[in-house]
């Protein structure tokens, strides 16, 4: 009987071990998530026949709005749930262990930015904060207090949050929304050190700009800051982080891979603008394969960057800057 890894064993994940565990967990889902087995079906795909993580078919992120994706039957402790800027209907992550899902944030972000104890974190997170059910606020809040600190979000009072950062006597995380970030840079600028990273695009709240041009504007408002990106979803478990050039490096556990954006069977070249699967095994009770309906670019080396989204996808903000 297979079983699956446990969420130690997913963060002990090298390039070495990779392929097996993928297709270790691939086949365990492909028997054991209901709405994944019936999408192998529907495409002939036969998973006793697949020997290389990047032949395993992805389930394209839509039924996530349209059916409950999880592999076996389990109790939720929560639900994440999308934003939905289109009235199209909403994403549903069902979350079996939240733990695990704040420890696996954990070990990501410690691995971008070093020990978050030593910061003092806020989040300028209106839409987020207005909704529930946020993957994105769960994880702030957890960071926040891990860290044993107050309260740090805020919704469109700019004014107290200025003043508590330069009240701040430790280094400094500011999780952002993208429009609300740039309304921030409106009317405020510091010269403390301070790192942003900006997420959610503009929540059709303002005219879409580039990636550079978020930047180019937020370094005029955080003078000594480095500004730099979170790429995440409700249907993912795992975060992707960015440097300041808006390229992504994915934590060893998850991948990114091109296909073509026509064909959801078929793969596209590393290098090449194509729409973007993710494997992520730490979502080990829902499906760890998906098609996402995301446009990037793949580099050789494994980082990726994210152009905008498919014509015919619903307009959704996933750090995205067309």
């Amino acid at each position: 009987m297979v079983h699956l890894p446990s969420i130690e064993n997913i963060w002990n994940i090298s390039e070495h071990n990779f392929n097996e565990i993928s297709l270790k967990i691939f086949r365990f889902q492909a028997k054991n998530n209901s709405v994944y087995a019936q999408y192998l079906d529907l495409i002939d795909q036969d998973a006793s026949k697949i020997d290389r993580y990047t032949q395993i078919p992805c389930l394209p992120i839509t039924f996530f709005k349209t059916h409950k994706v999880t592999t076996g039957d389990f109790e939720s402790s929560i639900i994440f749930e999308s934003s939905s800027t289109t009235g199209m209907g909403v994403s549903k992550n069902y979350i079996q262990n939240i733990s695990h899902y704040h420890q696996n944030c954990l070990q990501i972000i410690e691995q971008k930015l070093g020990d978050i104890r030593e910061y003092e974190i806020f989040g300028l997170l209106p839409n987020y904060l207005e909704r529930q059910h946020s993957s994105l606020v769960s994880m702030v809040e957890f960071l926040m207090h891990n860290n044993k600190q107050d309260d740090g979000f805020y919704l469109y009072n700019h004014q107290a949050l200025i003043d508590r950062i330069d009240a701040s006597t430790k280094k400094i995380l500011l999780f952002g929304v993208s429009f609300a970030l740039l309304d921030f840079a409106e009317q405020y600028t510091t010269t403390k050190e301070i790192t942003v990273i900006e997420t959610g695009g503009m929540k059709g709240r303002k005219k879409e700009i580039t990636k550079e041009e978020v930047y180019t504007e937020l370094k005029t408002a955080f003078i000594n800051g480095a500004i730099i990106s979170e790429y995440g979803m409700t249907e993912l478990l795992s975060q992707a982080y960015s440097n300041d050039k808006g390229i992504y490096t994915s934590p060893s556990w998850m991948k990114v891979l091109p296909r073509a954006d026509n064909d959801p069977l078929s793969h596209a070249v590393t290098g090449q603008s194509a729409a973007l699967n993710i494997i992520d095994l730490a979502n080990l009770n829902s499906c760890c394969f998906i098609a996402t309906d995301d446009l990037g670019k793949v580099h050789y080396n494994g980082q990726f960057e994210v152009l905008g989204r498919l014509d015919y996808a619903d307009i959704r903000g996933c750090s995205l800057m067309i």
